[in-house]
């Protein structure tokens, strides 16, 4: 069995993108109230603070910070990732199965970034927000629904006409974090 370094850090700030095996699928945006009620169970029984989140059609990122003495990320999202599949199932979708029986709906693995310091911060959160437009899914961050934007923007902490629309300019500047 492949063992993947993970930084574990307790109280660290982590960006991650998990995605769902079929690239084609948005079972995410077309349940995302099944995606939310999975997030909040795992949150009640492990409680860290969602700093930003994108849910894009097949996959998401977001940006935790885990409490104090909790590095346990990957615990998290074992419990994220089967809870979303089990309410699906549970509202009557049919999914595939592998030879396990499991459901194939996720990928198996998460990529995770450590957040160095404020400006890796500030670089993820922007790419986070900007990621529907640079997926062509709108035209302009705050027409995009399931964004932690709309939480920056009623905090005051981002204008809702934020990057503007579409641009070269905008692509490149909120575009993939180093």
């Amino acid at each position: 069995m492949v063992h993947y370094r993970r930084n574990l850090l307790p109280g660290g700030t982590y960006f991650f993108t998990v995605t769902l095996a079929d690239r084609q699928s948005h079972a995410l945006t077309e349940n995302i109230e099944h995606l939310r009620a999975s997030f909040r169970r795992v949150m009640i029984a492990q409680p860290c603070d969602i700093v930003a989140i994108v849910v894009l059609p097949e996959h998401l990122h977001t940006i935790w910070t885990l409490p104090p003495d909790d590095a346990d990320y990957a615990g998290r999202w074992r419990a994220i990732k089967p809870g979303f599949t089990r309410n699906l199932i549970r509202a009557g979708a049919n999914l595939a199965c592998n030879a396990k029986g499991e459901s194939d709906l996720w990928q198996r693995r998460f990529w995770e970034h450590t957040i160095r310091d404020n400006n890796d911060l500030a670089r993820h959160v922007d790419y986070i927000h900007y990621n529907p437009v640079k997926h062509g899914l709108v035209s302009r961050v705050a027409e995009w629904p399931h964004s932690s934007f709309h939480r920056y923007v009623r905090k005051s902490m981002l204008p809702e006409d934020w990057a503007g629309a579409t641009s070269d300019t905008a692509n490149e500047k909120y575009g993939e974090p180093i």
